[in-house]
């Protein structure tokens, strides 16, 4: 994957996934390889910061289509976004005591 700017966020037809959403989940398959920190790759390649990064990934890795598109990628990001979400909860009510 080069770092070119990605086409306008035209929405495909039929529910297809963008091509600025194919190349965010085709950087997460393979964001180690980019060098430095992840957020700079984001910053670098989408002009996102991170948090606005993971707002957009969260709900592409929400929708059918990016299922569809890459199903073991997409549910390999769900299970870890799940795993950190317990790991939240458990300390918060930990903290609760």
């Amino acid at each position: 994957m080069d770092a070119a700017p990605l086409p306008p966020d035209e929405p495909a037809a039929g529910g297809e996934l963008t091509a600025r959403e194919r190349e965010i989940l085709a950087f997460e398959r393979h964001w180690w390889k980019f060098a430095g920190a992840k957020e700079q790759a984001v910053r670098e390649l989408f002009d996102l910061s991170g948090t606005r990064y993971y707002q957009v990934l969260n709900a592409l890795i929400d929708r059918p289509e990016a299922l569809a598109y890459d199903p073991m990628l997409v549910k390999r990001l769900r299970r870890m976004r799940q795993t950190r979400q317990r790991a939240r909860s458990s300390r918060g009510l930990q903290a609760g005591g």
